[in-house]
């Protein structure tokens, strides 16, 4: 009976082993995908039953064009292969191969046929310098499964390269100060173009992007040129109420120069330098903001951007396109959490803790250390830092875009993640939103664990996957999510269990009410 047993299992083995063998055989037979665009055959591959095209050109090699507008691609013939990620700009941070030659983007879609689905653009984050859309929590692999969507993510010039205004000291590069925005307006007319080749509606487009991804889509709605590529948008910590100045943005580029060890009429000079000098130089210290390396973003060129994003009111031009507001309950612990000083400062150095450059508003921290101890009689020093810091910042832009919309009568929705998916250290810190709502929860880089995080990915990602095809973020497995408007300020609040709150921290929301808003770029 052992005997037979054994023979068995030998027999079975063995037809397992075959099986495999034929399956892999089969999977090498299949074709893979090919999609041709307006400028040329591109061939991805399967993953996951998904077909991900990776490493489509967009747009020219940007390096012949440095700080001018971004050019078509010279279309081609020859299948191109797209199974690889493309470079990232160059940047200060490490990680992804960088290059000029930068503008690619990523399409993952179920099937390449006249499915019309709802696309979703994602515009990555890094603060306008850093970041590329090739990170694993990125992945649209999941999204597409879970929704029938079609998901794609790009790269852009970054930092000087895609924001340096120079057009003061070179009129010839006028629109340097936007060329980055630039780029992603091409990115998005390449969708409108070709997205239904691989199946996706190019009249059903929505934008998404976190931190400055959100502030890159808040600025697409007050240009112009960007009029029409997109029907729904959602941003996630990332806001842009006001943009950089001519007269601040110039400032950046004389320090920018000054730091090449260049002098203002050798301007022209920056098109030609070596790539790796421009980016040691963007270390300098900011003359505008007074700390940290120099900021560059969108500026009020009155060519590509003619108004501020949300000033003084919500821009006319997305009057019409729903979108979602959202922020984390505890942004800053993500910049402010790697300083131990910061979880074990005390009521007596909270204060100088609580500086100008971690509030970005000018209030007095006694005031605001005063009024925190009585609304949250049971926090700490520590807890009181990364909730004043959070309130004042990045959440601070949230409510003044949300509160311009809902004055307008603009639709839109408002959600705060309070689940600690970043960890008990951390809690729901800036950009913990983002794997939950791409569903990435066993990807690199993910932080959130367990059937609570799981749920609560399931809400979030059906949330913005309903957004993408309705307009409306509702769905059976949410609580009810009504717009946001000045009336009761209804934020859904995602956690668990998830909820629809009236106005949440509505005492931190008027503390800060009486002193004016500046953008750190501006």
């Amino acid at each position: 009976m052992g005997l037979e047993l054994t023979r068995r299992g030998a027999v079975g083995a063995g037809l397992g082993l075959a099986a495999m063998a034929w399956s892999a055989r089969a999977a090498q037979t299949v074709p893979a995908p090919v999609a041709t665009t307006k400028h040329g055959p591109v061939r991805g591959d399967v993953d996951d039953g998904i077909l991900a095209f990776r490493g489509v050109r967009y747009g020219a090699d940007t390096g012949p064009r440095r700080f001018q507008p971004p050019a078509p691609p010279t279309p081609w013939t020859d299948v191109a292969d797209a199974t690889a990620y493309g470079a990232a700009s160059p940047q200060r941070r490490g990680g992804d191969p960088t290059s000029e030659d930068c503008l690619f983007l990523n399409v993952w879609t179920p099937a390449l046929d006249a499915g019309r689905r709802p696309v979703m653009v994602y515009i990555h984050g890094g603060a306008y310098s850093n970041g590329s859309g090739s990170a694993p929590l990125y992945d649209g692999v999941r999204l597409c499964k879970r929704g029938d969507v079609v998901v794609v993510t790009l790269n852009h010039r970054l930092n000087a390269f895609g924001y340096a205004y120079l057009a003061r000291l070179v009129p010839a590069l006028a629109d340097s100060g936007n060329a980055g925005q630039l780029d992603l307006i091409l990115a998005l007319q390449w969708v409108r173009d070709n997205i239904a080749v691989f199946g996706g509606d190019p009249g059903k487009v929505m934008v998404f992007g976190q931190s400055g991804g959100g502030a890159k889509i808040a600025t697409l709605m007050a240009t112009s040129a960007a009029a029409g590529l997109f029907h729904r948008a959602a941003t996630m910590s990332g806001q842009q109420v006001t943009a950089s100045g001519p007269g601040n943005a110039t400032r950046r580029a004389l320090a920018f120069l000054d730091a090449c060890k260049l002098k203002p009429d050798q301007a022209a000079a920056l098109s030609t330098l070596a790539a790796e000098r421009l980016v040691e130089a963007l270390g300098a210290e900011d003359p505008v903001l007074g700390f940290g390396g120099l900021y560059f973003g969108p500026v009020l060129d009155e060519r590509s951007l003619k108004r501020h994003p949300f000033y003084p009111d919500a821009p006319a031009q997305s009057a019409k396109i729903p979108i979602i507001i959202g922020n984390t309950h505890d942004e800053t612990r993500a910049f402010l959490g790697n300083d131990p000083t910061n979880f074990t400062v005390g009521w007596d150095g909270l204060a100088a803790k609580l500086t100008q450059a971690n509030l970005r508003v000018d209030i007095d921290p006694d005031t605001v250390i005063a009024a925190y101890r009585r609304l949250y009689p049971a926090y700490s020093p520590s807890d009181v830092l990364f909730a004043a810091t959070t309130a004042a910042r990045s959440w601070r832009g949230a409510i003044i875009e949300l509160e311009m919309r809902a004055k307008a009568g603009h639709p839109t929705w408002a959600y705060q993640l309070d689940y600690p998916a970043a960890g008990p250290h951390l809690r729901a810190a800036h950009a913990s939103d983002i794997q939950l709502v791409f569903d990435n929860l066993a990807k690199p880089g993910a932080t959130a664990e367990g059937p609570a995080a799981q749920q609560l990915a399931d809400q979030m990602a059906d949330a913005f996957l309903a957004f993408a095809r309705t307009g409306d973020p509702n769905h059976q497995a949410l609580p009810k999510w009504a717009p946001y408007d000045l009336a009761h300020r209804r934020t859904m609040v995602f956690d668990t269990p998830s909820k629809q709150v009236a106005d949440p921290r509505a005492a931190e929301r008027r503390l800060f009410e009486k002193v004016p808003f500046i953008q750190a770029g501006t």
